[in-house]
Formats: structure tokens, sequence, C-alpha cells
């Protein structure tokens, strides 16, 4: 990174919303009823403004804390670590965000470590918690040095991963457990061309793995019965095609094999063209000679972790700005890249600001074997009860490229010389935290 103006913070706050789901979101064998949205606003000694923003997924981010607490409790937790990291920062000085945000991650780890009573707490959850501090210390440093596109605020290093230019992104929409064949049907009718179908249900909530097997075998034959005939100009074989997560409900090599053999007899194993975190974290098993593309999510925290998952033949990293942090995703893509593994976007079920921060990264991966354009998971509109309210909370509400049309989401020039408005403020956001 070229040399850049030394920030010295001045002043940190932080505060959180509670957004309402329409219905009980069902993954990992559980299922969460609202997502916290947490902002982090940082001032400059020069007077300059970071507005962050970031999306609570206690979830997703360590299921055994979502568990062991309830579901507000394991969200407080998360928000606490956040503000456990936003106190750290006061008084700094930084001109490089990936490395001030590096500095409050073992501490913060730490402090996470205590009050979760976890000395296992795994790092995403840690990276979830940093999100809306990241995206605060981004936006003021764009802001102390006079950077206005996501292209030029892209450290150079970082940007060889980055050099595609979309007019076109697939949306992926998600088809979680709950939801009915028929509104999957009405998806495709629409003009989606991909669809991330959550498998590794618990069924009966008792942990038995054979009925997890058997009710995926079925929730996958019923959705392929149903859309395999339908055509798109977006994927290579002219069909809608899958792609499958499974959070790491499977416990062995053997299992996921019986599903893979199922899916193709049933003629579903052709359209997969991604089987994204089957196994538990730490389960290291070789992966390299399944008959489908296996992704890392979860369990690709950093860049040392993504190494160890592509020498173990994953053959795809999810990347997730919107959970993760930027900076640290901007180092999982470079390794990634450097590997020729591709690299995708997915979603958090974020709000409306966090999805353009995932679009702005979206646009400029190149497209993953078996799609034509870009890809971009996006589910908030699902799921959320106020997402037509939340999208008014967007600096730039009303720009053709925040919704989807016939399944793509279209990007013209304006979404590139606005960065998709994550430099901007939102007004609403901000005044959860500026008094």
């Amino acid at each position: 990174m070229a040399a850049q103006n030394l920030i010295h913070i001045n002043k940190v706050t932080c505060n959180f919303e509670r957004e309402p789901l329409l219905a009980p979101f069902g993954f990992k064998g559980a299922y969460l009823t609202e997502l916290w949205q947490s902002v982090v606003h940082i001032t400059s000694a020069s007077g300059k403004e970071g507005l962050g923003l970031g999306t609570q997924s206690v979830l997703w981010s360590d299921a055994n804390v979502f568990k062991e607490n309830s579901e507000s409790a394991g969200n407080a937790l998360m928000f606490a670590l956040t503000s456990f990291a936003a106190k750290q920062i006061q008084s700094l000085c930084y001109s490089n965000p990936l490395s001030l945000v590096e500095e409050v991650f073992t501490p913060s780890l730490d402090y996470g470590r205590a009050i979760t009573c976890k000395p296992d707490l795994r790092i995403t959850f840690v990276f979830n918690a940093l999100v809306p501090l990241d995206n605060a210390v981004w936006q003021l440093y764009c802001q102390e040095n006079n950077i206005a596109s996501f292209d030029e605020m892209v450290p150079a290093e970082f940007r060889h991963g980055l050099s595609y230019r979309h007019d076109r992104l697939a949306l992926i929409p998600l088809v979680s457990y709950g939801v009915p064949v028929e509104q999957v049907v009405e998806m495709v009718r629409g003009g989606v061309s991909v669809l991330k179908i959550k498998i590794g249900c618990d069924p009966d909530g008792d942990g038995d793995l054979e009925k997890t097997l058997s009710w995926d075998i079925q929730r996958v034959a019923s959705i392929h019965n149903a859309v395999a005939g339908f055509e798109t100009p977006y994927t290579d074989c002219g069909h809608v095609v899958y792609y499958l997560d499974a959070n790491g409900r499977y416990d062995s090599r053997e299992r996921l094999v019986q599903l893979l053999e199922s899916l193709e007899t049933s003629g579903a194993l052709e359209r997969v063209i991604l089987l994204e975190e089957p196994f538990p974290e730490g389960a290291d098993i070789d992966v390299s000679d399944l008959p489908v593309r296996i992704a890392a999510d979860e369990s690709a925290h950093s860049a040392q972790h993504v190494a160890r998952l592509i020498d173990l033949g994953y053959g795809a990293i999810a990347l997730k700005p919107a959970a993760k942090t930027l900076s640290e995703t901007l180092r999982i893509l470079s390794l990634a890249h450097e590997k020729g593994v591709p690299c995708f976007c997915a979603d958090l079920t974020v709000n409306p600001v966090l999805v353009d921060w995932n679009k702005n990264v979206a646009a400029r991966l190149a497209p993953l074997p078996g799609v034509k354009i870009g890809l971009l998971e996006m589910n908030g509109d699902q799921n959320y009860r106020n997402w037509e309210r939340m999208c008014s909370y967007h600096p730039r509400n009303g720009a053709t490229w925040m919704k989807p049309n016939r399944g793509v989401f279209v990007l013209d020039e304006s979404f590139y010389e606005s960065s998709g408005g994550i430099l901007e403020q939102s007004d609403h956001y901000r005044a959860l935290v500026v008094r």
C-alpha cells in the first residue's frame, strides 16, 4: 500500500438496531428470528467521519454460541465484542486499514473467548463482530485521503483478483429449509438461474444424521424434479444450476458420498456447480477426488486457513466482505487468485447497504466455472420483515442496480462511479450513533 495520511482516531461510538425476520430462518439445524444491525462511527482529529455497518449472525459464525444462549443473549455477546474492539481503537493512529484491524483482532478474540466462556470460540465470530468497525475504518480512510471510488480504495497489491467489470450479476436467492418447492419454481420463472439450497436439516431435532441424509436427498430431488426443465442463457449447461450449502453438517466423507450418489441417480448432480462447507471445521478431509466442486465458507477464516483448504482439494472460496471484514477478504482473495481457485460472493442476510459492499467485490470477480456472468447471493428481501424500509436507509435508494431484474442485477456506469454508495453515509444509521 502506498504511503497515505496518518489518521488520528479521536472518538468511536457504536449502537445496534434489531430487525425482525418474516419467519424463522433455518440453517445449521437451527432457526433464528431476528438479525441485529450494528453500527460503528469514527471521528478523526481532523473532523472527518467513517460510518460502518454490520449484520450479526451468531448462528452462522459460531453455532455453539447460538445454541448455548438465548437468541438475544448471543447477539448481545457479539455486540459486546464490537463495543470492546471500538474502545481498543480509540486514540490510535493508522494509515493502513488492514493493519489497524489486524492490531485489534487478537485482543478481541481473547475478549470474545472470555465473555462467551468458550476457549474454542470460532474466529469467524470475531470477524463478524469486527465488520462494522472495519467498514468505518475504510470509509474514514477514504475521507482522509480524498479517495472517491472502491477501485482506488483497494490497495494496489490486492487489485489483481478484482480486475473484472461485470455489467450483470446473476442473483442467487436462498432456498432455506422451510421454502416450499412451489416458491422455488416461482423464483426460476422470475429469471433466477442459480439456486442456493440449504441442506443439513435436522428434521426431528434429535441430531440423527441418517435422518439428515434422507431429508437432504428428498429435498434436492424434489427441487430438481420441479425446475430441471427451465432454461437460462446465463449458465454453461443452459439450465438452472444448484449451489448446495451444508454448513458443516456432514460428519464423514462416506455420508457425503452417499448424498452425491443419490444426486447422480436423480440426475441432479450434473447441475450442482458448488457444494459448500460439507464438513465441520477441523475435519481435514480430502475432497480432491469428489465429483463436484467443493467450496469453503465458514472454515475459510483467513488466508492461512484458505491455503490449507486448497491443499485438501477445495475448489472455490466463498467471500464474505460483509461477514468477515473487507480487510480479511482482500487477503483471502489474493491467495486464492494466486492459486488459481475461483471465488464468489455469498450473503449473510445482510442489510441493503452491506449488499452493495458485497456487490462491489462480486462485480470485479472472474465468473465462476459453469456460469457465464458474475454472481451475487442476496436473500435479505426474502427474509426481513421490513426490507423495503431498510432499503430507504441506503444513501442511493432507488438506484436501478439495487434491485434485480429478471434474476439479474444490471450494473451501469453509475454503479461504478458511485461505488454503489458504500463510501457515503446513511442518515438513518448515522442518527443511531451521532447525537
